[in-house]
């Protein structure tokens, strides 16, 4: 699945939250608000993963620098995919 990693969010937004912005783009498989342990509060990234790459492309170009429960977000491919696969982080 492609997959789009989220910054700047606030700490407020959800999982759902994410899903339901991105489903602007396409059909959204999973989202995924990372949430500090102690506290339950967003820790200001994300992960979103797309049905298709093409739905992956235009939610970077649509939803780059637009607003998320007051902040401007940022949209980028994953970091951590090259060509499609996950790279291994090493041990």
């Amino acid at each position: 699945m492609p997959k789009v990693y989220v910054g700047n969010l606030a700490s407020s937004v959800t999982s759902r939250d994410l899903a339901e912005h991105f489903s602007r783009a396409g059909e959204v498989r999973s989202a995924l608000a990372i949430r500090d342990k102690a506290s339950g509060v967003c820790r200001g990234i994300g992960f979103v993963d797309m049905a298709e790459a093409g739905d992956a492309a235009v939610a970077v170009s649509l939803l780059n620098n637009t607003s998320l429960n007051g902040r401007q977000i940022k949209v980028e491919s994953d970091p951590s995919q090259k060509n499609g696969k996950r790279r291994q982080s090493p041990a």
